[in-house]
């Protein structure tokens, strides 16, 4: 079997790696032209643990092929990968553009039968638009040439992606084909042989999984934000609860930690397609727009903290930031709280020294010079006023507190995920400010 991956972004770099490692020979394809040499040269376009050994490897193995021309791939293509972005257009809808872009190359290039699988997240629809728009080529060509659309959706998370795709915790897959069905069946065969299961559902279900599980996800994250905000002002103690609430079976551990905000480039997005979603069929979900809502708000907890520690007087304050990306083992800073922090700060006056193990590059990218970048966590905290803890890198875990207080101007730390013990802090002479503590 051959298949092509066409995107070579996150989801699909990561897909068509691992497909190669599993011994398919995969075609990823993207029209940027300056990313497919890069690749064919080695060099990674993202950032993901292992990914670099794995491309190489499989490269070097001649299972993985990287090209920027579809057309001409197609022929010898059993099944084709969308795996191109659906960012958000203005009134907050998944953009199917370059899905739709996909879908009519397929239609002007394909001779036989060819599977179409969705693997970005796309709005539960979309498979009978993408059907649609591969129809109407064929017909403008004149040709009657069979060919499938189905669901698949991925549920990788950054960081620990290349271990979700080759151990998943379940493989979704949405089709009204037994063609289609069977050859996702012996597509995915290596994965059910070593017990993880494939769940076949019809399309809509499979495309309405995806956005179901990530709102899942960011309700939690959101409602432990608004219980731990509460715990500060009735005397709790956010860890306490969570431990007494994830104890429960029902309800389970994971996710379940307060923090500044989620950020990424799933649940930002699919929160608000899922809401543009609902809106269209003229139905209000009431609680993912509180989920939205919270986050949102939660993303100036650390400023508002800062700016009430100095009275408001924070122009000409030096700040450190530990932590760029939204989350750790990861280079992604999309919706990042760092930047809504660098914003308010930077408009309050601060002065920013700020590090991060892996995203510095991306930071540059997209601030610029407006802040200063520090080799690490101890020369952004030299002369500092505050340190905010924005991601919790492990390498943050254990600093020498001895050195950093001897360092900063003011010794205050304002922990954003909570991964420090206030009283030990507090000792070594510390001013700390967690979340819901």
């Amino acid at each position: 079997m051959e298949i092509t991956i066409v995107g070579t972004g996150y989801v699909g770099l990561v897909t068509g790696t691992c497909f190669a490692e599993m011994g398919l020979y995969v075609n990823c394809i993207d029209i940027d032209h300056e990313k497919i040499a890069k690749l064919n040269q080695g060099v990674i376009s993202i950032y993901e643990p292992d990914i670099d050994n794995l491309v190489h490897k499989n490269v070097s193995d001649g299972r993985l092929h990287f090209y920027t021309d579809l057309s001409a791939v197609l022929d010898r293509t059993d099944i084709i990968f969308s795996a191109v972005g659906t960012p958000p257009n203005e009134s907050g809808s998944a953009d199917m553009q370059y899905v739709l872009d996909v879908a009519r190359t397929v239609g002007q290039h394909i001779k036989k039968y060819i599977l179409f699988v969705t693997k970005s997240t796309v709005p539960v629809g979309s498979a009978e638009l993408i059907r649609q728009t591969i129809q109407q080529e064929l017909q403008l060509r004149g040709e009657d040439i069979p060919f499938d659309v189905a669901s698949n959706p991925e549920f990788l998370k950054e960081g620990t992606a290349i271990g979700d795709f080759m151990r998943p915790d379940r493989i979704v897959v949405g089709t009204d084909s037994p063609k289609a069905k069977s050859l996702m069946e012996q597509l995915y065969k290596p994965f059910t042989l070593n017990g993880h299961p494939v769940i076949f559902m019809d399309i809509a279900s499979a495309e309405m999984t995806k956005y179901a599980a990530n709102a899942m996800l960011a309700t939690r994250i959101s409602f432990m934000n608004d219980i731990a905000n509460l715990c500060e002002r009735l005397g709790a103690d956010i860890h306490a609860v969570r431990k007494g609430v994830g104890s429960d079976p029902r309800i389970g551990s994971k996710f379940l930690y307060s923090g500044i905000g989620y950020g990424g480039s799933c649940f930002p997005k699919d929160i608000k397609a899922l809401i543009r979603t609902a809106e269209e069929h003229s139905y209000d979900l009431r609680i993912l727009q509180a989920v939205e809502e919270v986050n949102e708000d939660q993303k100036t907890l650390l400023y508002r903290k800062l700016y009430k520690y100095f009275d408001g007087n924070l122009k000409g304050k030096r700040i450190a930031l530990w932590g760029l990306s939204f989350k750790p083992h990861t280079d992604d800073m999309r919706e990042a709280p760092s930047l809504v922090i660098i914003d308010k700060l930077l408009t309050a006056g601060c002065e920013i020294y700020a590090y991060d193990p892996v995203a510095m590059r991306e930071a540059k990218r997209i601030v610029g010079d407006s802040i200063r970048y520090a080799g690490d966590i101890y020369e952004a905290s030299e002369n500092a006023d505050a340190v905010l803890l924005v991601t919790e890198w492990t390498a943050f875990r254990l600093p020498d507190w001895d050195v950093v207080k001897k360092t900063m101007r003011t010794p205050v730390i304002f922990d954003g995920r909570n991964i420090y013990d206030g009283n030990e802090l507090r000792e070594k002479g510390f001013d700390y400010f967690g979340l819901g503590v």
